[in-house]
């Protein structure tokens, strides 16, 4: 049996529909809210959090303040990175959603990462950044990744799906800020440089050589640096 034009369209809308659904990458909550609370005696958790009693919840737990001030700049990067994450404000428990304030000195990187569980929008606020992401590996092994690079400025913005490596890096001649935005409580954050060379216990060597191409010195090296996270 043939279908109509109208059924086949509401078969395609219905389609991208459940797509979206499925794609969801932090859960619809079923309340209003369910603020984090560090209590074991409640019964309720929501995604790994445990939910405080709602009558005593309060305005201060959706509230929080600062980033109007910078960081104070310390890591060997030359940035500081801000976080508003389910950690330092409970009230985004199953609201998908955070936001950061990065800072950077001259000359200052937000060093390449990723974020395993959100998407990034980033709004440059000050100075000039250089901002971009590399897609996925091609199909065909042979083929380079793609760079999606732009030369940021005050009011700029720049996306960053969901997983791949992307960073900022301050070309400008004094300092620059910026505000991301996450679709994510709890976006993750996974440092490339720290993971590979910094882990606990560390990785195999050998292992890196070959992966890396790189003389098995320098890996040893770079293994015996101090790397930190991303802040």
């Amino acid at each position: 049996m043939k279908m109509s034009g109208i059924n086949l369209l509401f078969l395609a809308v219905l389609s991208v529909f459940v797509s979206l659904l499925a794609d969801a990458y932090d859960p619809n909550p079923l309340q209003d809210f369910c603020v984090a609370v560090n209590d074991t005696d409640a019964a309720v958790l929501v995604n790994g959090k445990i939910c405080k009693d709602p009558k005593t919840v309060t305005a201060d737990d959706f509230y929080h303040t600062g980033l109007n001030k910078p960081g104070e700049i310390i890591s060997q990067y030359g940035t500081k990175v801000s976080l508003v994450f389910i950690n330092q404000l409970a009230g985004l428990n199953t609201l998908g959603i955070s936001i950061v304030r990065i800072d950077f000195a001259v000359g200052g990187v937000n060093p390449p990462h990723s974020h395993p569980h959100a998407s990034e929008i980033l709004l440059c606020t000050e100075g000039t950044l250089y901002a971009g992401f590399i897609s996925s590996n091609p199909s065909n092994p042979g083929d380079k990744n793609r760079l999606f690079a732009k030369i940021l400025n005050p009011g700029d913005v720049f996306v960053f799906p969901k997983g791949l490596i992307h960073f900022q890096y301050n070309l400008g001649n004094e300092t620059a800020a910026a505000i991301a935005s996450l679709n994510s409580q709890n976006p993750g954050v996974v440092t490339l440089s720290k993971s590979v060379f910094g882990s606990d216990p560390p990785v195999l060597p050998e292992a890196l050589v070959k992966g890396f191409q790189l003389d098995i010195e320098v890996v040893r090296h770079l293994q015996s640096l101090t790397w930190i996270g991303n802040g």
